[in-house]
């Protein structure tokens, strides 16, 4: 009689036990892997990093905006506030108190800065470049309907401001001195009410303040626009201890603006709703003006440029002390955007 043991189902004890031990191992893994799984889902997810904005109160800053009011920022780990101020000088001040940790700040804010040996600063990127965006709101009861007829008018502009800049350089444009008219320094949350009073007969500024003023003078105002004369740039800007030291908190926030700058471009509708929403401002006055915004995160060779012409102007009008014009590479940090888009970058470096 043969034994059973040597046949075919000789192991299929040992089989049993096997499989038996797979599904063990099986049910034991996998109840080790719901166990610490349970461990990983319930981990909280990381603070973000707090990030404080000093914004210029300027239809051009729509990059910061939205990326704030549609997540992209938060998208990347940070929570920016923003702090919304009516000229590039009060956001520079904001980085000088250490009271904002970033600002947008116009190019002859940022010239002036530099060029009066203020904090040393650096720029990290252009958000946007605007054609059109700079003029001169004046009343037809004063008799100004023409730029000739500027002469021997009373023009309100915020001294040291992109509106400042670009008044003079019209002035000259249309043969016109400083001295043919009489140019009087007015905070530019103060031009509304000297305008409206009769205080100024005009007053140079920029949008959203531009289309402000028309709408407030209704058929009795005019407005004189740029024309190619002067393009300002909106930029992103640190002191230099502040961006040497967040490298990777710098990166977070160009990559949130550049989703800002996409969506402020392929959205207009919308974009211009967020940005009237932040300024307090009518969305359809920015109607008309929205397609002489160039948005681009940008670091350009034209920026440097601009910067040194307007340090002409500033030593030539004596509106600082200083008698050269400063390397502005030397306030040029390339190091974030080349990390995060380096084909934004034209600057010779």
């Amino acid at each position: 009689m043969s034994d059973r043991r040597n046949g075919k189902f000789a192991d299929r004890p040992s089989i049993y036990v096997i499989i038996g031990l797979f599904a063990l191992t099986a049910l034991l893994g996998g109840g080790a892997y719901a166990w610490f799984g349970r461990d990983i889902l319930a981990k909280p997810a990381a603070p973000l990093e707090n990030v404080t904005v000093a914004n210029l109160f300027y239809t051009g800053s729509c990059a910061v905006v939205a990326a704030q009011a549609k997540g992209y920022f938060s998208d990347e780990g940070i929570q920016v506030a923003t702090l919304v101020y009516d000229s590039g000088t009060a956001v520079l001040d904001q980085l000088f108190r250490g009271t904002a940790d970033l600002g947008t700040s116009g190019d002859i804010p940022l010239m002036f800065a530099v060029m009066n040996r203020q904090q040393p600063l650096s720029v990290i990127s252009t958000v946007v470049m605007g054609e059109n965006v700079v003029g001169i709101v004046a009343r037809k009861d004063k008799g100004i309907s023409t730029p000739a007829s500027l002469k021997g008018k009373r023009i309100g502009v915020t001294v040291g401001t992109a509106g400042h800049f670009f008044l003079d350089v019209y002035l000259t444009e249309q043969r016109l001195y400083a001295s043919d008219v009489s140019i009087r320094d007015i905070k530019t949350e103060d031009l509304a009410g000297a305008l409206a009073s009769g205080e100024i007969d005009a007053a140079a500024t920029w949008e959203p303040m531009l289309g402000k003023l028309q709408a407030q003078l209704g058929d009795n105002g005019t407005t004189l626009l740029a024309n190619g004369i002067y393009n300002p740039t909106l930029n992103l800007v640190g002191t230099q201890t502040y961006v040497a030291s967040h490298a990777q908190t710098i990166q977070k926030v160009l990559r949130g603006l550049i989703r800002g700058e996409d969506f402020c471009r392929d959205n207009p509708a919308e974009a211009r709703d967020l940005v009237a929403r932040d300024l307090k401002v009518d969305a359809q006055g920015l109607a008309a003006s929205w397609q002489d915004y160039r948005f681009r995160v940008s670091l350009d060779q034209s920026l440097l440029l601009q910067l040194e012409d307007e340090s002409r102007w500033a030593i030539k009008n004596k509106l600082t002390d200083r008698t050269e014009i400063p390397n502005y590479m030397d306030h040029f940090d390339m190091d974030p955007l080349l990390a995060v888009a380096p084909s934004a970058i034209t600057a010779i470096h």
